[in-house]
C-alpha cells in the first residue's frame, strides 16, 4: 500500500516527468500488487519482468498515490525498452506497481485491480496455475545477458520456464543454472578420481613424447608485475576474465545511457539515476566473480584435484579474484552513497532493512567486513601483520551471512556453489584438526632449523611435493602454519618430517620450547617433561607427483625451500633402488643460501640407506652457491652435525587423522555428495512445510534459512559421513596396530642412535656438489650449459625460494624458449611456493 511518506522519495520534477507520460486504458486482466521498491537489484529485477512478459504487458496498469497514471501502447509504441525503464523509474521513486494475474486468488481480496503485498501477493504471483510463473525468469537471463552467446541466453529461458513452477521456485531454478554445473563437475571429479589412480604406467604415458613441446601451464609469458610469474594458460584466462569485465561494464554503461536518453530528465535525477544504476550493474558483475572466489581455497576440493592445481599455487587465484570482487563491490556501495546523498536520504536508505526486497543495512555491513579482509589482505599489511591478517580474514562468516540476508535467497544461490564446497572442505578440516598427532622425534640442525618427524596413519598418502599446516597448542589455539614436507612417502609408511626454519615470533617459541625439552630430559632423565602438542591439517599438494614426469629436472631452491627437494631427492633415489622406469635421469639441484651452516640440511636425506650406489643409475649433480661467505669456514667438519635432537618415546599411537579432501577418494567423494542431497532434501522439506504454507516472503529471512540449510547439511550429512569414516579409520588402524609400532620402535633406536650416519649422509651427497662461496647463481649461464649437454628434450624446472627468484628463474625459461635453436631443450617452468 502506498503511503504518505513514500511520497517524499520522488521529487517534484520526477513527479511532474511521470505526469506527462501518456496513457490508455486497458483493464482486460486483473492484476496482483508488486509492492513500493527502491531498492535497485528488485527494482532492476522488475525491470526485466516488464522486459520479458510483452505479451502479457501491452496493459498495464500504474497506481501512483491516488491518480491513475496510463502507459499508451508501451511495448508497440517506444519498445520494451522504454517499458522496463518507465517501470524502473516508478519502483525508484516508490511507485505501487500492478502485474497482471490471469488467476487472482483469494489473497488478492476480491480487487480486480490488485491484492496488498502483506496478503501473500507472492503466492499468487508466483502459484503454480498461475501461466506467468516464470515471471522472474528474464532476471537470470539478463545475468546471462552478460554472456554473448544467445543460445545460451534462449536455454536459461527455457529452462527457467520449466522449472520454476516446482516445489523449490525460482530459488531452485537460479540454484540450478548457476551453481549446478559446480556441482555436477564436482561429481564427475569424484567419478574420475576413483576410477583412476596415478600409478607408474599413467605417469610414463603422460610424459611419453615423440618430440619436445611447449605446455601452456609450463611456459611463463610474464615474470614481472602484480600478477608475479604467470603462465601462458593463466595469461589467457586472464585475458578473457579481464575482457568479461570490461565488455560487461561497457555494455551496461553504454545500455544506461541508451536508456536515459529516452528521456528529458532534471540533470540531478538523472545523475542519481545513472550512479545508482552503474552500481548495480558493477554489483551484478561482482556477483560473478564471488561465484568463483571461494573455489581455489576449499584445500581438499575434488575440483582442484581434478584439474591437478593444488591449494599452494590456487591461493593466487583467490588472491586475484578477491581484488577483483571487492573493488567492484566497493564500487557498488560507493556509487549507491554518493546517489543517496545528492538526493538528501542517505541515513534513511542505509538503515533500511526490507521484508520484500534487498535490504540496505544487511549490504552496508557485508561491504564493511569485506573491506577489512580486503584492506588487510594486502601485502605490505600481510607482510608485516600476518596475524592482523589472519583474524581479520574469519571475518569472511560475517560477509557471506550478511550478504545473503542483503539479496535473498535466490540471487544469493547464484554464488552458492562455490561457498557450499568451502565450507564443506572447513568442516572436514575442523574434524581432522581435532586430533592430537604424536611427534616422534625433534632435531635441531646448526642453521637454526627444526626437523620434526610426525606420526602418520599408514593409509594416509601423500607425495613428495605435498604440505601440511602445523598448529602447536603450547603455543597458540589459532595459528596454523603451512610446512613442506621434506621426506619421501617410500621412506616410511607411518611417519613424514618437516623442516621448519625460524623466522618468526611462532617458530623462535618452538624452537625455544624443544631446547627447553631437550635440556630437561638430559638433566632430570626419570623425571615427567614439558609436553608439545600438535594437530595437523592435510596433506594436500598434487594429485600426481609430476616431477616423475621429466626425464630431465632441475631444482632450484632458495634457502628452506630445498625442504621439497629433498623429498624429491629421497622420491627418485627410492625409485631407483626399486628398479622404476619413471622417474628422472639428469638432476640438477641448484642451491642458493646465506651462510654455510645450511648445508646440515643435505643430512636429512639418508642416502646410505636408501641408495649407495645411484650412480649408476642416476646422474645428480647439486651446485651450492653461499652468497653471504666469501670463503669456507674454519670448522667445516662441523656443518653436518646437529646441535639437539630429542626423541619423543611416550608414542601414544596417534598419528594423523585420514579425515582429509586428499586421503580416500571413495571417502572424500561420499562426504561431497552426501551432503550436497542433504541439502536438496532440507530445501524441499523446508518450502513445503514452511515457507509455501506459511507465506514467507522476506527475502532476508529466506537467505538466512538459506544459508541455515547449508551449514545444517554440511554438519549433519557431512558429520555422519565424518563419523563412518572415522570408524573406518579406527578398524584399518587396529589392524596395523602392531605393525606400526614395530616400525615406530626401529625408527625410534634409528633416530637415537650415533650421528656419524647424519655425517655421512652430508658426505654421500657433498661428493655430488659443487660449493661456491660469494657468489649467486648466473641462470643465463646455467641454463645455457644445460641447453648444449643436455640437447633436444624437455627439462622440467621447479623453483621453490622467495619471489625474486622465481622471476629470475622464469625470465631465463622464457628467454631460452624463444630464442632456442631447434636441438636445444624446452624449459618447463614450476613453481612450488605460495605466499599466503
Amino acid at each position: 500500500m502506498f503511503v504518505e511518506s513514500d511520497r517524499q522519495m520522488l521529487s517534484d520534477d520526477a513527479l511532474n516527468f511521470i505526469h506527462r507520460i501518456p496513457h490508455k486504458w486497458r483493464d482486460q486482466a486483473p492484476l496482483i500488487y508488486y509492492p513500493p521498491i527502491s531498492s535497485p537489484i528488485v527494482s532492476y529485477g522488475v525491470l526485466v519482468i516488464f522486459y520479458s512478459l510483452q505479451p502479457w504487458l501491452c496493459q498495464t496498469k500504474v497506481n501512483c498515490h491516488s491518480e491513475n497514471i496510463r502507459m499508451e501502447d508501451v511495448f508497440h509504441g517506444v519498445g520494451s525498452t522504454f517499458a522496463g525503464f518507465s517501470t524502473f523509474l516508478y519502483l525508484l521513486s516508490g511507485v505501487e506497481v500492478l502485474l497482471p494475474c490471469s488467476q487472482p486468488t483469494d489473497s488478492c481480496n476480491g480487487h480486480s485491480y490488485g491484492c496488498n503485498y502483506s496478503t501473500s501477493a507472492f503466492h499468487c504471483l508466483f502459484c503454480q496455475e498461475n501461466p506467468n510463473f516464470f515471471i522472474i525468469h528474464q532476471m537470470g537471463s539478463h545475468f546471462i545477458f552478460l554472456f554473448p552467446a544467445e543460445t545460451a541466453h534462449e536455454l536459461f529461458t527455457k529452462w527457467i520456464e520449466l522449472s520454476s513452477g516446482t516445489v523449490f521456485g525460482t530459488t531452485g531454478s537460479f540454484f540450478l543454472v548457476f551453481t549446478g554445473p559446480i556441482l555436477i563437475i564436482a561429481f564427475l571429479a569424484i567419478v574420475y578420481l576413483v576410477i583412476s589412480d596415478y600409478g607408474e604406467e599413467e605417469l610414463q604415458e603422460k610424459r611419453t613424447s615423440k618430440y619436445p613441446g611447449f605446455r601452456l601451464w609450463t611456459f611463463p609469458v610474464l615474470v614481472d608485475g602484480p600478477f608475479g610469474v604467470v603462465s601462458a594458460a593463466e595469461f589467457i584466462g586472464i585475458l578473457l576474465f579481464t575482457a568479461f569485465v570490461v565488455w560487461a561494464v561497457y555494455s551496461y554503461t553504454l545500455k544506461n545511457f541508451r536508456l536515459l536518453a529516452e528521456f528529458q530528465l532534471p540533470s540531478k535525477l538523472e545523475c542519481c539515476l545513472m550512479l545508482e544504476l552503474s552500481g548495480l550493474r558493477f554489483g551484478l558483475i561482482g556477483l560473478f566473480c564471488l561465484a568463483f572466489l571461494f573455489l581455489p581455497i576449499a584445500r581438499g576440493s575434488v575440483l582442484l584435484r581434478l584439474v591437478d592445481i593444488p591449494f599452494e599455487h590456487a591461493t593466487k587465484y583467490h588472491v586475484w579474484l578477491g581484488h577483483l570482487t571487492m573493488f567492484l563491490f566497493t564500487l557498488h556501495g560507493l556509487l549507491y552513497v554518493i546517489a543517496w546523498a545528492m538526493d538528501g536520504r542517505l541515513v534513511q536508505r542505509i538503515l533500511e532493512w526490507k521484508e520484500i526486497g534487498v535490504s540496505n543495512l544487511p549490504g552496508v555491513i557485508s561491504l564493511l567486513a569485506g573491506l577489512l579482509m580486503w584492506v588487510t589482505s594486502l601485502s605490505p599489511v600481510r607482510k608485516q601483520y600476518f596475524e592482523l591478517f589472519f583474524y581479520t580474514h574469519q571475518l569472511y562468516v560475517v560477509f557471506v551471512v550478511f550478504f545473503a540476508l542483503h539479496v535473498g535467497d535466490f540471487i544469493f544461490s547464484m554464488a552458492a556453489g562455490g561457498i557450499f564446497l568451502f565450507v564443506l572442505d572447513r568442516f572436514l578440516r575442523f574434524c581432522q584438526s581435532r586430533r592430537t598427532v604424536d611427534i616422534i622425534s625433534a632435531t635441531c640442525l646448526p642453521c637454526g632449523t627444526l626437523e620434526l618427524v610426525l606420526s602418520k596413519p599408514g593409509n594416509l598418502r601423500y607425495n613428495a611435493l605435498s604440505f601440511i599446516f602445523l598448529q602447536v597448542k603450547e603455543l597458540s589455539w589459532l595459528q596454523w602454519h603451512p610446512f613442506s614436507v621434506s621426506s619421501s612417502p617410500l621412506d616410511g609408511k607411518y611417519h613424514l618430517s618437516i623442516l621448519i626454519k625460524v623466522l618468526g615470533k611462532w617458530t623462535e617459541k618452538l624452537r625455544g620450547n624443544i631446547s627447553n625439552f631437550c635440556k630437561e630430559k638430559q638433566q632430570l632423565p626419570f623425571q615427567p617433561h614439558s609436553k608439545i602438542t600438535a594437530s595437523v591439517e592435510g596433506p594436500y599438494g598434487h594429485e600426481s607427483p609430476y616431477h616423475l614426469m621429466y626425464e630431465n629436472l632441475v631444482l632450484v631452491a632458495g634457502g628452506i625451500g630445498v625442504s621439497p627437494f629433498l623429498a624429491i631427492l629421497s622420491d627418485i633415489l627410492h625409485s631407483a633402488r626399486e628398479n622404476k622406469t619413471c622417474l628422472p635421469r639428469n638432476i640438477l639441484l641448484l642451491w642458493a643460501i646465506k651462510k654455510s651452516d645450511e648445508l646440515s640440511l643435505l643430512s636429512t636425506v639418508d642416502v646410505q640407506s636408501i641408495c649407495p650406489y645411484f650412480f649408476d643409475k642416476l646422474n645428480i649433480e647439486i651446485q651450492i652457491y653461499v652468497t653471504q661467505e666469501s670463503e669456507p669456514p674454519l670448522e667445516e667438519s662441523n656443518i653436518g652435525k646437529t646441535v639437539n635432537s630429542s626423541v619423543f618415546p611416550a608414542l601414544s599411537g596417534r598419528g594423523m587423522s585420514v579425515l582429509v579432501g586428499t586421503g580416500n577418494n571413495i571417502w572424500s567423494g561420499i562426504y561431497v555428495i552426501l551432503p550436497i542431497l542433504g541439502f536438496v532434501l532440507f530445501m524441499g522439506l523446508l518450502n513445503i512445510y514452511y515457507i509455501n504454507p506459511f507465506g514467507i516472503n522476506a527475502w532476508w529471512y529466506k537467505g538466512l534459512l538459506f544459508v541455515l540449510c547449508m551449514v545444517a547439511s554440511v554438519v549433519i550429512f557431512g558429520g555422519a559421513v565424518v563419523g563412518l569414516w572415522h570408524l573406518w579409520e579406527r578398524r584399518i588402524s587396529e589392524s596395523e596396530e602392531f605393525e606400526g609400532n614395530q616400525i615406530k620402535i626401529g625408527m625410534v633406536k634409528h633416530i637415537n642412535g650415533s650421528m656419524e650416519d647424519k655425517e655421512s649422509n652430508h658426505k654421500s651427497l657433498a661428493s655430488t656438489s659443487t660449493i661456491q662461496y660469494g657468489f649467486r647463481p648466473d641462470f643465463k649461464e646455467i641454463f645455457g650449459s644445460i641447453s648444449k649437454r643436455w640437447g633436444h628434450v624437455d627439462v622440467g624446472v621447479i623453483v621453490c625460494g622467495p619471489p625474486t627468484l622465481q622471476a629470475s628463474v622464469a625470465k631465463e625459461c622464457r628467454s631460452h624458449n624463444i630464442r632456442r635453436r631447434s636441438h636445444h631443450p624446452i624449459f618447463h617452468f614450476n613453481s612450488h611456493s605460495f605466499d599466503l
